[in-house]
């Protein structure tokens, strides 16, 4: 492992429920501290990754008027002992709705069911001790995760010239999981497509603002990779949309997306000393595909999925061309 460290016609459905996608045996998708709740067999390209963006996917208020109000407690101890951190609107995950062709093949299109949130209730709800509490005992996958925050991430597994995968070893200093390995990312910013709340914006038609949306998804996506490992965009492919993972503690959901370089490993090793964001990591490392499993063990739950939706990409990569 190379390291190195700076000095159609179609027919939409009701919202899907956790791997409806999955290829994967049902006791491995168990086992694992992930799920994985959309995969793409095919990966999306921008013209099919759509959004639903409605006040109806907010996070609902907790009846518990203790839960609710520990939120605030919770964020001010955490940013008195971490005052890097800061609150910041985000889009709220809700779901997803599969759109099928009139003749019922597999789904072309996928709608990303998208709310509003933020960090500071992030770190309330989600990533509270008592974050199981915030959950309703229920199978429907949007209602069991009506109270918590859920802010939607975004990942990409970047693929070198030379076929190595780009991984980064976060800092000390960051929100979530410090030291562990993750894969480069963020969030989508509604900041970057005009939002500041359901009701501010610059008051486009819901149409072109979903289409705004849809398209900071995979201009967020480029955005993070650039900053965090110095790879310059035009080494980069346009990214295509895999699917969605969820670590299981704290209920945490990612979106990933697959990118190629033009780079080798040893010149995003070199662009990594450059990069705008490398505070937020200690190290950058590229792997290969096939030790990518491995490595993922030592990732949060949500890039262990990553991981995974990267592999079924893979394999059915190898079905297609056979």
């Amino acid at each position: 492992m190379a390291s190195s460290s700076p000095d159609q016609s179609a027919d939409a459905l009701p919202p899907a429920n956790a791997n409806h996608f999955v290829s994967w045996s049902k006791s491995q998708v168990m086992e694992a501290d992930f799920d994985l709740l959309v995969f793409c067999p095919v990966p999306l390209t921008r013209n099919q990754l759509l959004v639903d963006f409605s006040a109806a996917f907010d996070r609902q208020p907790h009846p518990d008027p203790q839960l609710e109000q520990a939120i605030e407690k919770i964020w001010e101890l955490r940013v008195a002992a971490q005052p890097s951190l800061f609150n910041g609107t985000k889009f709220r995950y809700g779901g997803f709705r599969e759109i099928r062709n009139a003749d019922g093949k597999a789904p072309v299109i996928v709608s990303l069911c998208l709310g509003l949130t933020d960090y500071r209730t992030f770190v309330g709800s989600n990533l509270s001790s008592s974050w199981q509490d915030f959950l309703v005992p229920t199978k429907d996958d949007a209602e069991r995760c009506k109270h918590t925050s859920s802010p939607l991430g975004n990942a990409a597994i970047v693929e070198t010239a030379d076929h190595q995968i780009v991984v980064l070893q976060r800092s000390a200093d960051v929100g979530e999981y410090p030291g562990t390995l993750v894969f480069p990312g963020g969030h989508p910013e509604p900041e970057e497509a005009g939002i500041l709340s359901h009701s501010e914006s610059d008051k486009p038609t819901k149409a072109e603002l979903e289409k705004r949306i849809a398209e900071e998804m995979f201009e967020g996506i480029t955005r993070e990779v650039v900053e965090e490992t110095g790879i310059p965009s035009s080494a980069l492919s346009d990214p295509v949309f895999i699917g969605c993972s969820r670590r299981k503690q704290n209920v945490r959901p990612a979106a990933f997306f697959y990118l190629k370089s033009s780079l080798t490993s040893d010149q995003v090793l070199h662009s990594y000393q450059h990069a705008e964001h490398f505070y937020e990591s200690t190290a950058l490392y590229t792997v290969t595909p096939d030790a990518l499993i491995e490595d993922a063990k030592r990732m949060p739950g949500c890039h262990q999925g990553g991981a995974a939706l990267y592999q079924l990409m893979r394999e059915e990569g190898l079905k297609q061309s056979t």
